[in-house]
């Protein structure tokens, strides 16, 4: 029997996943910006890590355009910037603190770490691409900082 597409959900929600904001631009050079909790490392050599964009999003479409992206680790606290960057804006940048890297991609100077990659290869994930990324820099903050966690449909904290 097939799994539904709650069934599949709930399931997933038991699974704590970290928080990032995925950021590119397209060949005009409009920054895009989602919220993305597919995201993992994949390989040390060479440094390859993992998102998945669904296909019917503006991003998506700048991520193919650009070959490059940036993940935005968030922190405790950056409820809000999930927030944001999950909504459905035009103008995702308007009111955000951001820089712009060498490669004119924007990044969130507030994040705790930052991955910016090119694309490496691109999958089909059926309503989903999986975009492998080569990281070619990084900048961490303070490690002192607690990840923002999403668990069962809610922000959570780590318990210490």
């Amino acid at each position: 029997m097939p799994v539904s597409p709650n069934e599949f959900r709930s399931a997933l929600s038991r699974f704590a996943s970290g928080i990032t904001v995925v950021t590119t631009k397209d060949n005009l050079g409009k920054f895009y910006g989602i919220t993305v909790s597919a995201f993992c490392s994949v390989s040390l050599e060479p440094p390859l890590v993992l998102i998945c964009i669904e296909k019917l999003t503006g991003s998506h479409s700048a991520l193919l355009e650009s070959s490059r992206f940036t993940v935005n680790i968030l922190a405790a606290g950056d409820e809000g910037l999930s927030e944001h960057f999950a909504s459905i804006l035009d103008e995702k940048f308007e009111g955000v603190s951001y820089e712009v890297d060498d490669h004119g991609i924007p990044f969130l100077p507030s994040s705790m770490a930052r991955l910016e990659c090119s694309i490496f290869r691109t999958l089909d994930g059926g309503d989903h691409s999986v975009f492998l990324g080569l990281v070619e820099d990084v900048s961490v903050r303070d490690a002192e900082t607690d990840p923002l966690l999403y668990f069962q449909g809610a922000y959570r904290e780590i318990a210490k």
